[in-house]
């Protein structure tokens, strides 16, 4: 791919990015998808401390 058809390309998918961003930010449902993404992110910080914990758990058992 030569680098004129490469700047072509970052430019198309540049535009699209700028534009899901601006009809996201214009959405109704922003604050209803920002909950959402909240609440799995909490999720998966609980699932995590719960697995380091367990790890850490079983090392501790193992050195012991």
């Amino acid at each position: 791919m030569s680098t004129s058809s490469k700047a072509v390309v970052s430019f198309i998918v540049g535009a699209a990015v700028g534009v899901a961003v601006g009809y996201f930010l214009n959405s109704d449902k922003k604050d209803e998808l920002v909950e959402k993404l909240k609440d799995q992110t909490d999720k998966l910080k609980d699932k995590w401390r719960k697995r380091k914990d367990q790890f850490q758990d079983e090392l501790e058992n193992e050195l012991a």
